[in-house]
């Protein structure tokens, strides 16, 4: 059972007029708690800081949000060496209507998650995904962000639990390769790394970020492009990247296998070095 924490006291109820509810006008991050410490720090505050910005909302005071991060994971029960922290950015309470003042003050929600890690052979094997039949809306003015609104996402995951997959890729409206529900996807095409641009719609992910950093700082190069479904198709192999998970090998995506991962393992050890512990197997 999740805690949540508003200013470093425990909370449990939000006004029905807080917009976060009423239209999902907000931001959330989900970090990684590792050994105590949330785990790319600097890049969720970064893509937060991004997000008021685009959204209009004062972007809040980033060394009191992680002292009340602190403060919720202490006063939480949940194992600080492995957990999950949410926190929501939420543009407060307004009169009725869309229209609110621009910029807004920020109003901050941390829950604290217990969270299992993924199993060893998901790491060793790969995991099963599917294309969803859910697309992806075009050119929209939040691309790239963790608004509230994950409608899109929502629909898109029922179809992966109703299969019994473990993540489900999508696709925007002229069938090009965007990301997964809960990951960013790349693929491995003749010793080339390639993942798909978010500048029309999708999550920048931070694991995304910092695998493509540490591969370039390591002398790899990680091609941003367009990337059309045929493409994950023909690839020589896929895999994904989550805050929470780090890395993980594509096994099959519908009727493709792939059943070697040697360029993913090169990956997946780089990360290892550079602070994605799971990535060790």
């Amino acid at each position: 059972m999740s805690r949540w924490f508003h200013d470093s006291e425990p909370a449990s109820l939000v006004s029905i007029d807080d917009r976060a509810f009423q239209y999902g006008d907000g931001l959330f991050e989900t970090i990684a708690i590792r050994n105590g410490e949330p785990r790319l720090w600097e890049y969720h505050v970064d893509r937060l800081a991004m997000g008021c910005e685009r959204l209009s909302i004062a972007v809040p005071d980033i060394r009191s949000l992680r002292q009340q991060l602190d403060d919720a994971v202490g006063q939480s029960d949940e194992n600080p060496a492995y957990c999950a922290v949410k926190i929501v950015i939420s543009s407060g309470v307004s009169a009725r209507g869309y229209a609110r003042k621009r910029p807004t003050d920020a109003k901050s929600y941390i829950g604290v998650f217990a969270t299992l890690p993924v199993a060893v052979e998901h790491y060793r094997g790969g995991v099963e995904t599917r294309v969803c039949s859910t697309r992806l809306a075009l050119f929209s003015v939040i691309a790239g962000l963790k608004t509230l609104n994950r409608l899109e996402q929502v629909i898109a995951r029922s179809e992966t639990v109703a299969q019994s997959t473990f993540e489900g890729l999508t696709l925007d409206a002229d069938e090009r390769l965007i990301c997964g529900t809960m990951s960013n996807v790349f693929i491995v095409s003749n010793q080339s790394i390639i993942t798909p641009s978010l500048h029309r719609c999708g999550v920048e992910g931070v694991m995304r970020r910092h695998a493509i950093e540490t591969l370039r700082e390591n002398g790899t190069a990680v091609e941003i492009r367009d990337v059309d479904v045929s493409e994950l198709y023909c690839s020589d192999e896929v895999f994904l990247t989550n805050s929470q998970f780090g890395v993980l090998p594509v096994r099959r995506c519908g009727e493709r296998v792939w059943r070697l991962h040697p360029v993913t393992r090169q990956v997946m050890a780089k990360m290892a070095d550079n602070g994605i512990a799971e990535c060790a197997v």
